[in-house]
């Protein structure tokens, strides 16, 4: 009797929520490491020879093997037949193997190895991927770079693997409920990350005067080190919810090819998957060069040395600030109370006007780019929650389109123009920042929850497997495309540097943008295309994404 009134731990909003809490906590970590070296591009083309397509090229490593190899496909058939606490657990161990190499490849000991040598004389020609173009490695491609390749490779498996294991258990935590409040929760505390990494790794790689980019990526490793055990305890957790009414780990049925022809002829599927790519693409190879494109297009003063906006106080400072204006937010989202939900997001706003006028006094590019996740945190929960009561997710991608179309274009044409403003320049970065942070909270607030829409529950993680996979082709493609075009559109840096006329500290901050911009521009431009598309089809078909997920 007790075992059939006996309610399932997913039934208490606590426990559930805890659950969301330790998958975004593992996820935040990932996404740190996933950028760990974006906000010091300057300092590996200083200190380790990384030219932009160097550069690219390894940032881009990260997604080759799911792309390439497939393996995310594997991952989503691990993922149904195994389920989500071993899928967990596997993917946070593959995420520190790859760090420790991507780590022992950028320190000073690799640098005096013999593997060094054998990087520098092999590798640099890949039969058939060369002749393409697509290959993970070149010649002349520095050794540090390709070996950080391989380490970056694994990571990727491994993060990306996370990711679609996350998504699995949201919905087995949340089917029914709060599912794309959930969503957008997880996917806006996770990008808190990319603030953290902004703020921290500078600091790191700068500590005590002494440049070493390698402590950056070791601050990552230990924080992969505390995700392992986020997924282990989350393991202990799930088992729980499962043991709870006797049954062994919800798992899906075993995986046939006939399920993924099932998925493949849906065209919901495929026009959420091609935006899904679109999206993804024009945001998370621009975070790879973001800091970089500030320092060439806004004017910095040097901060007076021993000064407290010089010192690593100042860090620690701003970055509880912006914890403020995430708790703020966060609260704003979950208060009852029209007073409690007041004075939250008062406090949130004030935290975010302190933290943008921190970064201004700190005349760093990476921590103007550090708000980049704020006002998503703010909003991401807000949207999911229309959603899941009101729906409108078709919509909300198609608005998502514009602001991303918008925000590029601004960084290519109307901000260069503030070159030489130290004020004006700041400020339109910092506006343009949060809104191209905003637009891309739409995607986890609208898209991903309509998945489980489109395919039958018991193929699911094929499903996310199969969007990721999509997915990473973009983020394969476009770090080392901007990479290349970066340096195919600035000849007059490479010439340079070559004739010994200007440093590579100087190069590093000289790049001209524009048609990288443009590019990720034209993206937003084809997702605006399919956000329409995808509206009609919602409406001939009734897929049901503009409908409300809790009914």
């Amino acid at each position: 009797m007790n075992q059939t009134i006996q309610k399932r731990l997913s039934d208490s909003p606590a426990w559930r929520w805890t659950a969301l809490l330790l998958l975004a906590a593992a996820m935040f970590f990932g996404y740190i490491f996933m950028d760990i070296l974006s906000p010091i591009k300057d300092l590996m083309q200083s200190t380790r020879g990384w030219d932009s397509t160097a550069f690219g090229t390894m940032q881009g490593s990260e997604t080759f093997l799911n792309v390439f190899v497939f393996f995310l496909i594997f991952a989503g058939i691990i993922l149904d037949k195994l389920g989500v606490r071993f899928t967990a657990i596997l993917s946070g161990a593959v995420m520190l193997v790859g760090a420790i190499i991507n780590w022992y490849a950028v320190t000073e000991a690799f640098e005096a190895t013999s593997l060094k040598v054998w990087f520098d004389n092999n590798l640099n020609y890949i039969p058939v991927l060369s002749e393409l173009e697509v290959a993970p490695f070149y010649e002349g491609m520095p050794a540090s770079a390709k070996l950080s390749a391989i380490g970056f490779m694994i990571f990727g498996c491994g993060v990306e693997m996370a990711g679609i294991t996350v998504s699995r258990g949201i919905v087995k935590w949340f089917k029914g409920k709060e599912m794309a409040l959930a969503m957008g929760s997880e996917m806006a505390l996770a990008r808190l990350g990319v603030a953290t990494c902004m703020i921290f790794s500078p600091v790191f790689a700068k500590m005590g005067g002494d440049i070493d980019v390698s402590r950056s990526v070791a601050f990552g490793v230990v924080l992969l080190v505390i995700a392992l055990i986020m997924f282990i305890v989350y393991f202990f957790m799930d088992r729980k919810l499962d043991s709870q009414t006797g049954e062994a780990e919800e798992k899906d049925e075993p995986f046939k090819i006939s399920d993924l022809k099932q998925i493949l002829t849906s065209s919901g599927f495929w026009l959420v998957a091609l935006l899904c790519v679109l999206y993804y693409s024009a945001i998370f190879p621009f975070q790879k060069y973001a800091v970089n494109m500030l320092q060439c297009n806004l004017t910095f003063t040097e901060v007076e040395p021993g000064s407290f906006w010089a010192g690593t106080t100042v860090t620690v400072v701003q970055y509880l600030i912006m914890l403020v204006v995430a708790a703020g937010a966060f609260l704003f989202n979950f208060a009852k109370s029209k007073t409690t939900k007041s004075i939250s997001l008062s406090v949130a706003i004030v935290a975010l006007v302190a933290f943008c006028y921190m970064g201004y006094m700190r005349q760093s590019a990476e921590t103007v780019f550090a708000v980049f996740p704020l006002l998503a945190v703010g909003i991401t929960p807000i949207l999911g929650n229309y959603v899941d009561h009101k729906g409108k997710a078709a919509s909300m991608l198609v608005i998502g389109s514009l602001l991303l179309i918008a925000c590029h274009l601004t960084f290519a044409f109307i901000l260069p123009q503030f070159k030489g403003s130290e004020i004006g320049g700041v400020v339109v970065a910092y506006l343009t920042i949060l809104v191209l942070g905003a637009s891309f909270s739409l995607v986890p607030a609208s898209l991903w929850p309509s998945v489980p829409k489109l395919v039958d529950a018991k193929i699911i993680g094929s499903a996310y497997a199969l969007i990721f996979w999509i997915q990473n082709i973009g983020l394969w493609l476009f770090p080392m495309l901007i990479g290349k075009v970066l340096d195919a559109t600035n000849p007059q840096i490479t010439e340079a540097l070559a004739n010994h006329t200007i440093t590579a500290e100087q190069a590093a901050t000289s790049y001209d943008y524009t048609w990288p911009l443009v590019m990720l521009a034209s993206l937003g431009v084809a997702a605006l295309i399919l956000g329409f598309v995808l509206k009609i089809v919602d409406k001939k078909k009734g897929l049901g994404l503009e409908d409300a997920n809790i009914k």
